[in-house]
């Protein structure tokens, strides 16, 4: 089955013929988390950088947030038996606006991809790789299978 992720949304899924995917990512991030020994994939889509901009929001959507996103996407990996050895985790997104041709004046792109790190940094996690920034729109696809990550962006298609 194909399941589409919306923004600040997740799924993650344990059976081998899913498909987990989320488009148009812009300044977004969709984190993929794959464990290979328990062939369990997760896919989140989160929005803004840092939960505390509004613990409201993030109590009733963690997704909407990085920080907030992660905890509660690994969290489920931990509760049904993942160990931090078996996970890869890759993100794409996280794109810059230009607005007539001026800078990206808020960087939500640039702040998302820093939070993601900051986190898995203090998490003890790396990333295993990322397509990250510049100006453009992704879609991620996570096969369940093989925890292959596909991006496709600006009609081209590439593997992570």
């Amino acid at each position: 089955m194909v399941y589409t992720i919306g923004v600040a949304d997740m799924k993650i899924s344990g059976d081998n013929p899913d498909m987990l995917i989320t488009y148009a990512l812009g300044s977004c991030l969709g984190v993929t988390v794959y464990d290979f020994k328990l062939k369990r994939a997760g896919l989140l889509h989160c929005m803004l950088p840092d939960s505390s901009i509004d613990r409201n929001k993030a109590t009733g959507n963690p997704c909407l947030y990085v920080d907030s996103g992660m905890k509660a996407l690994l969290g489920d990996f931990y509760q049904n038996g993942s160990s931090k050895n078996n996970l890869i985790i890759r993100v794409a997104g996280g794109s810059g606006s230009k607005v007539n041709e001026e800078e990206d004046f808020f960087k939500i792109g640039h702040r998302n991809f820093v939070s993601l790190r900051k986190y898995l940094w203090n998490e003890g996690l790396m990333l295993k790789a990322y397509d990250v920034g510049g100006y453009g729109s992704r879609t991620v696809t996570l096969e369940v299978e093989n925890g292959k990550m596909l991006i496709k962006s600006r009609g081209f298609l590439k593997q992570l």
